[in-house]
């Protein structure tokens, strides 16, 4: 394909990816608004980020096994209607509850948006040119976070937060019709479609009750409690029963063989790490410009922009010096550095801290996340079988949404249990009830609303506690720059998803004919583990 044709396919599901990321980061610098008009809790704000990365962790490696299976070109198209109906549907939330429900339904959408764009990249592109594309993708991305929050911002501020969940409309519109006109896909053979309902069930529960969990202790009962046991120990033993399922269906959501190999074990625990560094900590960001700041959600939504201008630069930058030099790997470890760094730097801000200096190591987390984000879907799918692309990006994709997720509820849980210390401290060392703030210390409020010294108070008390939340996830952040340390680079290789595929069907190769077998599978996934992929698929075919 010329230039021109890859960037004529790309534009539909860039156009995609675009849609998600801005139903998404809308309403990020509306939130505390939201959930303050709507009479959320902190509990209720972290719920809201939180079921939305729930759904999409459980359905991004379903939509990553259809697309080994079923037509991809439809399924992003499904994906784009599901995501933007649900949003759509949360703009006329008149409570918390159904707001959290339509953001879980929204979730859906996402989750196949997240697995199938980044697919359907690997179908176009050979590896070694993949890496300047995907870093237009993380371009995009960064186009959609930073004019998202400021879209938001502006619209709360001039209208009503109620709209910022229609402006995602005309642009998932105009996406779905462009990937109909310009993306063109071979027709692959027709397959056997069968789904791993036991596996997806099993894992939702799973992942659900150990969230609920997260959220829950410490608040509603005491981490060290029957709840707790009854909980965890639950939620273990079903994902327990899970990885047997996987090991025993003909087509399990999440091909346990996999994990036989070095590359997608580490990559999978450095996704992990970032997901949490990543959702973890910049869904609190507008919380604290609002209420530790006292900006308002426009203002809100400009000051995040260095961090969204590191990931964008970074995420290019990276991906154009990969694409010519073939080389990945130093890329991932800056990217681990400076994420660890922007932690760091981050967990030592206050109330009254320089905003010049809050951007300065905004941009350094995002450069860090910039760098490893896409670059670890790349280290995967460069030594997976094309005929596993779908389901080993999803599984990538999978563990970073769940450190998100369950990031953004640990956090959540400890912002809450933070900032109830604080606030109660600072009103009883000034002389004040602290019934004074109406809602009590675990309601989220409007700073604008509070007279001195209360203001000061809860200013101070925020800024800390969210700080505190960096300094929590910068282990996360080392142990993502060990993984990625410990990856063995492999030399990308130079021939598209789709050039591989035609040549197993034309060539009638014996591994394609049984790869639907789990003996098959298993015998690609030890090859993988004994060999570690010391050549690329793409590579060792040209």
């Amino acid at each position: 394909m010329t230039h021109r044709q890859i960037m004529e396919s790309l534009s539909g599901i860039l156009l995609g990816m675009f849609v998600s990321v801005l139903a998404t980061s809308v309403v990020s610098s509306s939130l505390p608004k939201i959930v303050s008009d709507l009479g959320g809790s902190q509990s209720s704000y972290t719920w809201v980020v939180t079921a939305t990365l729930l759904t999409t962790t459980i359905t991004t490696p379903i939509w990553g096994k259809l697309a080994d299976l079923l037509d991809r070109k439809l399924l992003i198209q499904i994906a784009l209607v599901i995501s933007v109906l649900s949003s759509a549907a949360a703009g006329f939330s008149q409570d918390v509850g159904f707001l959290i429900g339509m953001r879980a339904l929204q979730g859906i959408g996402a989750g196949g948006l997240t697995a199938l764009a980044t697919v359907l990249i690997a179908d176009i592109l050979s590896p070694r040119e993949r890496g300047k594309y995907m870093g237009l993708m993380g371009g995009i991305m960064g186009i959609g976070m930073v004019g998202g929050p400021l879209l938001g911002g502006v619209i709360t501020d001039a209208i009503s937060w109620h709209w910022n969940f229609f402006v995602g409309l005309p642009f998932a519109i105009a996406a779905i019709i462009v990937l109909q006109i310009t993306l063109h896909l071979p027709k692959a053979a027709r397959k056997v479609v069968r789904i791993d309902y036991w596996g997806a069930g099993l894992i939702s529960v799973g992942i659900a009750t150990l969230l609920l969990w997260v959220t829950f202790a410490g608040t509603n009962f005491d981490w060290l409690s029957w709840q707790t046991a009854v909980m965890v120990l639950g939620s273990l033993a079903v994902l327990a029963v899970a990885v047997v399922v996987e090991t025993k269906v003909a087509d399990p959501i999440i091909p346990m063989h996999l994990f036989k190999n070095r590359t997608v074990v580490l990559s999978v625990v450095a996704s992990v790490a970032v997901g949490v560094a990543m959702f973890g900590t910049s869904v609190f960001l507008s919380q604290y410009m609002q209420v530790a700041r006292g900006k308002t959600p426009t203002e809100s939504g400009l000051l995040t922009i260095p961090m969204i201008l590191g990931l964008f630069l970074s995420s290019t930058i990276a991906g154009r010096l990969i694409t010519k030099y073939g080389r990945y790997k130093g890329f991932m470890v800056a990217g681990a550095v400076a994420l660890t760094a922007g932690l760091a730097l981050m967990g030592t801000i206050r109330y009254d801290t320089s905003l010049v200096l809050v951007a300065v190591y905004m941009f350094v987390m995002g450069a860090g996340v910039g760098m490893l984000m896409q670059n670890l879907v790349l280290a995967v799918q460069n030594i997976l079988d094309v005929s596993e692309v779908g389901s080993g990006t999803a599984t990538v994709a999978f563990f970073r949404t769940l450190g998100g997720a369950i990031g953004v509820s640990a956090l959540g849980a400890v912002l809450g249990n933070r900032i109830t210390s604080y606030l109660t401290d600072g009103l009883v060392a000034a002389g004040i009830d602290p019934s004074a703030l109406g809602g009590g210390t675990t309601s989220v409020p409007d700073v604008s609303t509070i007279p001195e010294p209360l203001k000061s108070i809860v200013e101070s008390s925020y800024g800390h506690g969210i700080a505190d939340l960096f300094l929590v996830a910068v282990p996360l952040g080392v142990i993502a720059l060990i993984a990625v340390l410990f990856l063995k680079e492999v030399p990308l290789g130079r021939r598209s998803g789709v050039e591989q595929l035609l040549d197993q069907e034309q060539t009638g190769e014996a591994a394609v004919a049984g790869a639907g077998t789990p003996g098959a599978q298993q015998a690609v996934g030890q090859q993988a583990a004994t060999e570690d992929a010391d050549a690329a698929p793409g590579t060792a075919r040209a």
